[in-house]
């Protein structure tokens, strides 16, 4: 009687089908691995929904890194609601850049499109092993831009938190895409009011437009409007 093997499930997600087809092919062979693949995000997503409802989750989604021109913003979609999954980018060319934005986007590994399938299955296996695999050659490039990220995120949290309160809040107002009336209705202000606390939030955070200002603030973490629904309260009959 045959002793069963721990299959591992893969998704290939990428949109030229020859590629694609090849390299599922080429996983297929291995006795511990079950492949499957999709020609583009939202394919992605229905196979992995498909794949859940069956109780047949994924394990790894081996991702176009240029898919629709750039995957990495695909892994926060593939990852929703899936802590399991591993996102590992198969990328056309090495960039410390879009690698670092990948890393923080939850990606696990970044590979070559054309390293060799041995390669290929250490990554897909040590990521299960919760491994993070990056080509040594781009290392110090990602460390790089990742404290350079960190740096610029820990000088924005500090400009934010000069803010007072209600500058915060029409920050986060600014975020969500609002305008100055109404943000005037949101915080129930005036809309001249409103218009010199963005005036003092764009002087205290060092910038000279609304965009820079909400660039800023995603950059420290600060939250759309959504976030606001508690923020308002009355005390005595005043707003705080």
């Amino acid at each position: 009687m045959g002793v069963s093997v721990a299959r591992i499930r893969v998704l290939v997600v990428d949109d030229h089908r020859v590629f694609a087809e090849s390299l599922a092919a080429a996983l297929a062979a291995e006795p511990d691995v079950e492949v499957a693949a999709a020609g583009s995000g939202p394919a992605a997503l229905r196979c992995l929904d498909r794949a859940a409802g069956d109780g047949r989750r994924f394990d790894v989604v081996l991702l176009d890194g240029d898919l629709d021109g750039d995957g990495v913003p695909l892994v926060a979609q593939l990852r929703e609601g899936r802590p399991q999954l591993r996102v590992v980018v198969v990328a056309e060319r090495d960039d410390a850049h879009r690698a670092a934005l990948a890393l923080q986007a939850g990606v696990w590994g970044w590979v070559a499109k054309d390293c060799s399938l041995q390669r290929l299955l250490a990554v897909v296996r040590g990521v299960l092993r919760d491994e993070t695999h990056l080509p040594p050659a781009l290392l110090t490039g990602v460390l790089r831009e990742l404290t350079e990220a960190r740096r610029h995120r820990t000088e924005s949290e500090a400009l934010v938190e000069s803010l007072t309160p209600r500058e915060r809040e029409v920050l986060r107002c600014m975020v969500a895409g609002l305008g100055r009336k109404a943000v005037a209705e949101r915080l129930f202000l005036s809309p001249h009011t409103v218009r010199t606390h963005m005036q003092n939030v764009l002087g205290k955070l060092g910038v000279h437009s609304t965009l820079a200002a909400v660039a800023l603030a995603r950059r420290a973490g600060v939250g759309p409007v959504d976030a606001l629904a508690g923020d308002v309260v009355e005390r005595g009959g005043q707003l705080a």
